[in-house]
Parts: structure tokens; sequence; C-alpha cells
């Protein structure tokens, strides 16, 4: 059934736009015309170009013809299964990154793609991926801020455009068209659920239920305006993916102290420091006491803790309680091993979504627009289990550990007004956006374990938000030129702001058995400890909030002027061009500029091509972005964590401040049509440079030669954002679109690929005192290379048909997912440790796993009762594909030796590598193609008044 249906993709070839026709919505004219023909807003600022007419890639998705038949209802996933060029990785465990998916265009970073809302600049988010994932170090835009169902359609600028757009554009430009239709009330009821074998930790059934409500409705202004209101309200439910965990879950200490809790004694309660408590005696007394009542401890087991009359020591009570008890602990509790799973999947996530969209008359000749909306989210994911036998579990409180979660509050609010017109022969467009991201942490069903008993399980770990202001001034007009000069040009101003708001002393805090807050002096019979005399670690578990140190807000301003002009030569060549300068406030001036040509040979085959420069604006986040932990040494305070840029150890170091990422990129292709087949094909390949490119380093330690600069700004341990590398990305692109209308049916089949391939070139931009340390391979490290080079999808392709027959629809959509490396390095030769064989001074044994492509297949269909009703039936993954396995064989074409003449030798077996942590990710947490969640099955009930 595989292999068939990867025939079938093959033999279409492969996808990237839908466009088709819009089923039931035949009263909004957009919809009912050819989605080509549709005038762009994005890519040319000559407002006659459609799409088939440009000199760059541009793909249009018609997002509402989408919504009646897709599985997917947010956007970040109706792209990814709609547009091979762009990647969202869906992530497990990471922190904030769980209600924030990053997105990526050409295989690039989530920061180096620009969205637009109606054609006006959109702010990023709030968050900045610091976490093991795909685009890791960087600041991303929040596509599932905005409803779908307000989405009239995409366009997909593929192609560099920092010079007609502005920072981030490197990669291309998404501009989200909203609705506009009037005299329509549309509503969509979704509701659907994984229906899976590794459902529910692998045990099959339902899980992860979705309910979402989505309202669409707009009325006329005057003669010639409109307003449009879209309204949806979600609710998603978690979906775990875990096994039941191996490894020590209980030690001999846990059952006693269970039996102890049974008769109303919290033995973990009467110490602080197992070293200075004046209870020495009473819990020595009550181990010996409650160790009786275990019945599966054996009689040299007993015998060994009553003859303990200390604590420490070789003899002591902490030497003779750590073996393991787990098996016959949970028999006794009544739990299994399933009861400490980790929560691996998707995260909880209820929203709320309220936009507008509008334009109206001002005056007989200007006219007004408003648009903009509000976005509510709060998202629960968890961390990793704190089992009881860990020094970092208050088992006073959670005698069975606990699985902290990260509650977030996710706020976007976005506004946007103007007014344009005509002035003598220029039209006009001034505008003012507004936007506003934050993340709110609270860190639930946790504990700080330097805290007293009882003590708080519930914490405010601070805030991040960022806020961008944008007034633009756009003018344009036709010159009688030849075949036609369309002129553009304009102004730009941007303000932003990003904050860091502290969280609540007991967040970040680490305080002694006195519940002050310790600090150089304080001695260590004073620091909490737990049973075994390990030190407790301060702060809410899994997310300590941000301290007063980190807290900041930081501005910016930036000014751009721009031109940007189209010459019809003759009625075959047509030229582009475009200027921008643009002055920042933090880091100077950059100036970029664009070239871009289209030759029509005939009326069906168009020759194009493009080169530009482009820049990214280090983001305010990577400049001001800080995290950090106190830790004592020697009764010495040092600071470990991420730095800013500016940094006392930054200089220190050497360091330098960030600049902005500059790139240089070329395109080339064709389009053609075959009128009599209904037919259109478009293949464009592409080089982008990028110099400077901002990742986020590993953690650098003192060594002998940088210790004495770590220790004048104290610090152990540090991280920073450093304009680390220099890349080369090459790709090429094609799709295959066709619209056949029969008497009684119509078909569409939209079939594209996306091949890419980025690679470091040149050295690695390390500062000469940490290359001269030995640390050049942490300022950008092999997982750096991995994440940045490999963990998405190098190739990519899908096939969408639609069908339409009678008041039947059929969607069936195909997606290859290309392989992936995963940044974690597996134990090739088996021998117990990453120690690479090197050959002609390269390393070959230190391998990644390698997950293999994978071909997933949506089906649904829909049936129109009336006019007003339709219902739709369908699955995401319908054959329930997951990742590959991340434990077991891996090939058995793995280097695990050098002969004497220096040839690798390959291993005749397969070995065997488990990078599961205790089986909870079964698959890899670090990089995932489609998710891990399985078969989706979901129905929807359309309505259109």
């Amino acid at each position: 059934m595989k292999k068939n249906y990867f025939q079938a993709l093959i033999l279409g070839s492969l996808l990237t736009i839908t466009s088709g026709y819009a089923y039931g919505q035949e009263k909004d004219t957009i919809r009912s015309q050819s989605i080509d023909e549709v005038n762009l807003t994005v890519g040319s600022r000559n407002k006659n170009r459609v799409a088939t007419d440009t000199p760059v890639p541009i793909d249009v998705i018609n997002i509402a013809a989408q919504g009646i038949l897709s599985p997917q209802t947010d956007l970040n996933q109706i792209l990814n299964f709609a547009a091979p060029s762009f990647t969202s990785n869906t992530t497990t465990v990471a922190d904030g990154t769980d209600h924030i998916d990053p997105a990526q265009l050409r295989g690039l970073g989530p920061d180096q793609v620009l969205v637009l809302l109606n054609g006006k600049r959109r702010h990023t988010t709030a968050l900045v991926n610091i976490n093991g994932t795909p685009g890791r170090g960087s600041v991303g835009t929040d596509l599932n801020a905005i409803p779908a169902f307000a989405i009239e359609r995409l366009e997909v600028l593929r192609d560099g455009a920092s010079a007609q757009y502005g920072s981030d554009a490197i990669a291309g430009v998404i501009n989200v068209v909203m609705k506009r239709a009037t005299n329509n009330l549309t509503a969509a009821l979704t509701l659907g659920s994984f229906n899976s074998k590794a459902a529910n930790d692998h045990n099959g059934g339902w899980d992860g239920g979705k309910y979402q409500v989505d309202l669409n409705y707009g009325t006329k202004i005057g003669s010639n305006g409109f307003i449009n209101f879209t309204g949806s309200l979600m609710s998603r439910d978690d979906t775990q993916r875990a096994k039941p965990r191996t490894g020590t879950i209980f030690n001999a200490y846990n059952a006693i102290e269970q039996r102890a809790l049974q008769n109303g004694v919290n033995i973990s309660s009467l110490f602080e420091n197992i070293n200075n408590t004046p209870n020495s005696q009473q819990i020595i007394d009550y181990i010996h006491q409650y160790a009786a009542g275990v019945d599966y401890f054996t009689a040299q087991q007993q015998l060994d803790i009553q003859n303990a009359t200390t604590i420490g020591g070789p003899n002591g009570l902490q030497a003779k309680l750590g073996f393991d008890v787990t098996e016959n602990e949970l028999a006794y509790r009544g739990l299994s091993r399933e009861d400490f799973n980790m929560r691996v999947g998707q995260s909880k996530l209820t929203s709320g979504q309220l936009y507008m969209n509008s334009e109206f008359d001002l005056t007989d000749k200007i006219k007004g627009y408003a648009f903009g909306g509000y976005s509510y989210r709060d998202g629960n994911a968890a961390g990793f289990y704190r089992l009881p036998n860990q020094s970092r579990t208050s088992t006073s409180i959670y005698p069975n550990g606990f699985l902290p979660e990260i509650a977030s509050d996710v706020i976007d609010l976005s506004f946007a007004a103007g007014f344009k017109g005509k002035m003598g022969r220029f039209n006009y467009d001034v505008s003012n956006t507004f936007g506003r991201n934050s993340f709110d942490y609270t860190i639930k069903n946790t504990a700080n374990t330097s805290m007293a008993y009882p003590s708080k399980t519930e914490f405010d770990a601070g805030a991040l938000a960022f806020s961008q202001n944008t007034i633009n001034a756009d003018f344009d007009t036709q010159v009688d030129v030849l075949q036609g000069l369309n002129l553009a040009f304009g102004a730009e101003g941007r303000f932003e702001n990003f904050k860091i708001t502290q969280g609540e002393d007991s967040s970040y805090a680490l305080y002694d058995i006195n519940g002050n807050i310790q600090g150089p002096t304080t001695p260590g019979n004073l620091k909490p400890t737990d049973f075994f005399g390990s030190t407790r670690p301060g702060g809410a578990q899994v997310f300590p909030g941000f301290r007063p140190e980190n807290a900041l807000t930081k501005d910016r301003t930036s000014f751009a002027l721009y031109s940007d002009n189209e010459l019809d030569v003759t009625e075959k060549w047509l030229v582009s061009a475009a200027l921008r300068y643009e002055n920042f406030s933090d880091f100077g001036s950059t100036f970029n500029y664009k070239l871009a040509t289209r030759y029509k040979i005939t009326d069906n085959i168009n020759l194009r091509g493009a080169h530009s420069t482009g820049f990214r604006a280090p983001s305010l986040h990577q400049i001001s972005f800080n995290s950090t932990s106190t830790q004592f040494v020697g009764g010495t305070a040092f600071e470990v964590g991420i730095f800013t840029n500016d940094s006392a150890l930054a200089k220190l170091l050497g360091i330098t401040k960030l600049k902005q990422e500059k790139s240089t990129s070329y395109s080339a292709g064709f389009t053609a049509k075959i009128p009599a087949a209904k037919l259109s094909l478009t293949v464009d390949g592409y080089y982008i440079k990028i110099k400077d490119r901002i990742t986020l380093t590993d953690q650098f330690s003192p060594t002998a030669t940088t210790k004495p600069l770590f220790d004048a700004a104290g610090a152990t341990a540090a991280a920073f954002f450093a304009n680390s590398i220099d890349t080369q990305t090459r790709g090429i692109e094609g799709v295959i679109s066709q619209k056949l209308v029969f008497t009684k049916f119509k078909l569409s089949n939209d079939l594209a690929l996306t091949v890419s391939k980025t690679s470091r070139i040149g050295d690695i931009h390390s500062s000469d005192i940490l290359k001269n340390s030995g640390q050049e391979s942490r300022y950008f490290s092999e997982t750096s290379r991995v994440y940045l080079q490999e963990a998405v999808p190098r190739f990519k392709a899908s096939l969408i048909n639609t069908l339409e027959f009678d008041k039947l629809s059929f969607l069936m959509k195909n997606v290859y997912f290309g392989k992936v490396t995963d940044p974690n390095t597996v134990d090739v030769n088996g021998n117990g440790q990453i120690d690479a064989i090197v050959v002609n001074g390269q390393a070959v044994e230190n391998e990644h796993p390698i997950w293999s492509g994978k071909l997933i297949t949506d089906f649904s269909v829909a049936y129109k009762f009336t006019k007003q009703v339709s219902l739709t039936l369908g699955a995401n993954n319908l054959f329930d594909i997951y990742p590959d396995l991340n434990y077991g064989p891996i090939s058995a074409k793995r280097p695990t030796n050098v002969d004497a003449n220096g040839n690798v030798v390959y291993s005749a077996n397969p070995s065997i590598v488990d990078l599961s942590n205790a089986n909870q990710f079964v698959y890899s947490r670090n990089t995932s193609q489609f998710g891990m969640n399985g078969r989706f099955l979901f129905a929807r009930v359309n309505l259109s008044f």
C-alpha cells in the first residue's frame, strides 16, 4: 500500500499550491475566479501584476477554498502540507517552543522570512527559540496567531526581497491576505481526534481531541466599503507518545518514607540539611521503625538498616538505603511504570481569536482602511518527570515525584490603519501598523526544592514582550515610457521594544535552610540537601523564573527609503529594479538592491531571473535576551547561562557586538503553459549566500587560558548570540498545476517539489581568545551545524488532487517529507563512548542518526446537503505513519574501524542505538518532519448563509 502511494506521488511529481474551486462560496468574486489571475499585493508594486507574469516565483494559496476540505486548521500546518518550500516543526518538551512552532522557508531560518498582513509588516513573537529545536537561536513570526478562517489567500514570494520590504526577507515573503466578503455568514464546526496505534503511550485508541468553532461575517459600509469579522475558538488536548519508563524510580529510602507517610509522619519534612538538623536522631528512629514495615526487604537488608546508627558515613543509613526497589514499590503503591511517563507529544492549548478587516470611503477620492485582531492562547506543556529518587524532587510534597508544567499565556495584538487615494498622477498609501506579542510563564505542579516544607507548587516565572510600530508612506504611478513604466517609492519608520519582566522571588531564588537567599558566604551546613546529602537546586523546577538581573527593556528605531520600479521594455521583456537604504539606531546603515527580469519567448513560455542583496537586522531579542543563574564555587558567586552580546564577559572574550546578516542571492527559472491541457509548469533554481549568520553558541567553560577572564566577569559558563558563520543555500523548486472542467465534474491537480541544501562556507568567526583556548568548536558546534543544515527536510514534495462532482467534493493530498538528521550522536562501534575514528583528518565515527523520509496521505470528502449546509469527513496521515524509532538497529553501512592502509572498515552487523531517554522519547524530540501524533480523524460542518 505504501509503495503504491509513493508511486502515485512520483507519477504526479509533486505540489506547492492548491487552487481549485471554492466549494459553496460562489458569492465571493475573488474565490470564483482563477487564483492565478488575482492581482498580487506582494513581489511587485504594479497593482496589475498577476502571479503568472512576475519575474520571481510567487505561489498563491487559496486558504478560503482549502478550509472546506483540509484536515489542518492552523496556518503553520496548512502551509507545511501545502507548500514544499515551507517547513514548520512541531516540538515537544521544549519549554515555550511547545506553544509557538518555528516556521522556515527554503530551509533558511524562521527569522529570515518576512511576514506581511494585507501587505503590511507583521511583528515577530516575544519568544526566543533557545532550546534544542530547528531554528534554535532565532525569533520568528507566529503565523498561528492569525485565524486561518480570516484568510482569503496567501502569497508566498520565494525570492530575496530585502531591497523591497526590508529586514528579514532574505528567504522570501509570506503575505497574508484577509477576507473581504460581505452579506455572507459562514461557519465551520470542527471536531477531531488522533486515532492511532501509538495513542495513549502506545496503548492505542483516541487522544488529543480538538474542538474548533470558526465564524466569519461581512457587511457593506456605504456604497463601496466593507467590514469583515472573524472569530475563532479552539481547544485541543495533549497527546502522549512515550513508552513505559525504564530505569530506577524508587530507592529503599523512598519505600520507608512512604510507610511513614501512611502513618502520618513526613520524614523528608523534618530536615532541610541532613548534615545540620536537630532532628537527626528522630529521623534515624523513624527510619528504623518504618523500615520494618517494608516486607520485601531481605533479612540482611533489614539487619543492615537497624544496625545503622548514623545518617552519614560508610555504615550509615545513606549507604544502606540507596538500592533499587522500583518493581516491589510500584506493586506496593498500586502504580505502573507508565504512571511516571513524561507527556511527550502535542501540548494542551485553548485559544480565542477575533480579527477584523475593513475598507471605507473617507471622501470621494480617499479611502480609509483598518484591520487587525486579538489572539489569546493558554498553553500547557510538561517537562521532564522528577522521579522520587532524584535530589531535585521534593518528596515531602510529591512522594511519587511530579511532572512539572509550563503554563503559558500568549497574547498577540495587532492593528493597522491608513488611508489611500490619488494625488495628481500618483497613487499614495499612508499607514500605521502596531503589533505586540507577549509570553507570560506560570510554572505549575512544581517545587522550589530549596524552600522549606510546606512550600509553593505554582510560580509566576516572569514574561517576555515585544512590540513594533511601523509607519509607511508609499507612492506609485504609471509613466508612458516604452511599453510602460511603473514607478514606486516610499519611506518607512519602525519603532521596536523588547522587554523581560522578572518572576516572583521564589521562582528563581536559591534559599538556605533558614529561608534566606543564599550568598557567597552561606556555609555548606545551611544549604538544603536531600536525605543522601545532595545539594538541592533553587528556582521553580523545569523553568526557573527570570531574575531582577535579567529584567530589562530595550528600544530601537529604524528609518528607510526605497524605490521599486518595473519597466516593460517591450511587450515581451520586463525588467525591474529596487533600491533600499535603511538606518538602525543600534548598528548603523545598510544599502541593498534587487534586479529582476522576465522575457516571454512565446505567449506561453517565460524565462525569468533575479539577483539581489539583502540583510536581516539582529532582532532586539538576540541583542538583549539573557537568562542566567547563580552558582557558588568556593564561596564565590558565579553566573551561568546566556549572556548578552555586549556584556562584560563577551567583551573580555573578544566577542563583538551583533551586526546585520548580509545576503547575496541569485535565481533563474521558467514558466510554461499548455492551454489545451489546462496545465502550467514552473521551475526555479536559486543560490543564497549569507554572511555573518547569527547563531546561539554552546556553553563556554573556563580553560587555563580563559579562566582569569571568566573570574573577572564572575562567570563559570556562558553562551552568546554571535555572527558565527557564513553559509550558502542552493536549491531547485518545481510546480505543475492542472485544472480541468468537465460537464459534470471539476478536477484540480497541483504538484510540486523542492530540493535544497544549506552548508557552512569558510571558517567559524570565533574570537581569537576562544580559538586559542581550544573552544572554537563551541562557537558553532556540530549540534548547531546539524540543526542549521540537516534537521529539516532538504527534499520535500507533494501532490494534491481535488475533485468536485455534483454535491460531492474530494481531497487527496500526498506529501513526502525527506530524510532528516538528528543532532544527537550515536556510539557506532559499540564501545560505550563517542570516540571518533579519524580518517584523513576527518572524524567519521561520530555519527548522527538519520531518520528516513516518509509519505503522509490526507483524504477528505465533503457532501453538500443544501446551499447552506455541507459536511466534511476526513483524515490527516490516513495510514498512521510515524517517524523512525529513536532506538533500534542503525545502518550496517557505518564506519567502525580503519585498516592498516587507512581505509575505513564497515561493520558486518548493525549497531544498536538508544536515544530514547529511558523510553520516553520513542521518536526524536530534536527534529520531526511531520510530528509524532499519527492519524488524525475529523468531521466538519460547514455553514453558509
